[in-house]
């Protein structure tokens, strides 16, 4: 499900990121690729709450220490993309 999620906010940043460029409304694609950033940490907390129920230690040792870098560094980036519009305008107006 993860997986899913994470295809679909970087989807909507694209959009995002376009509509921005072609000079349209970007805010509903920013707020879609947000809530799907979102969407997909709680669906990688419920996996990794899983493994927990399950104790599956050897899954977590050997998932979560990189995972929790990969997730830092995605969910940072998913912000700067998403967020970049509004500061670029707001640096054009005088």
């Amino acid at each position: 499900m993860w997986i899913i999620l994470g295809v679909i906010a970087i989807v909507a940043t694209l959009i995002n990121l376009y509509m921005y460029k072609a000079g349209k409304d970007y805010k509903l694609a920013m707020a879609l690729g947000l809530s799907f950033t979102a969407l997909t940490m709680c669906a990688e907390y419920s996996l990794v709450n899983r493994w927990v129920e399950a104790e599956d230690w050897a899954a977590l040792m050997d998932v979560v220490p990189g995972m929790e870098r990969g997730l830092w560094f995605l969910v940072i980036v998913s912000i700067a993309l998403n967020i970049a519009p509004i500061l670029l305008e707001q640096k054009e107006k005088p």
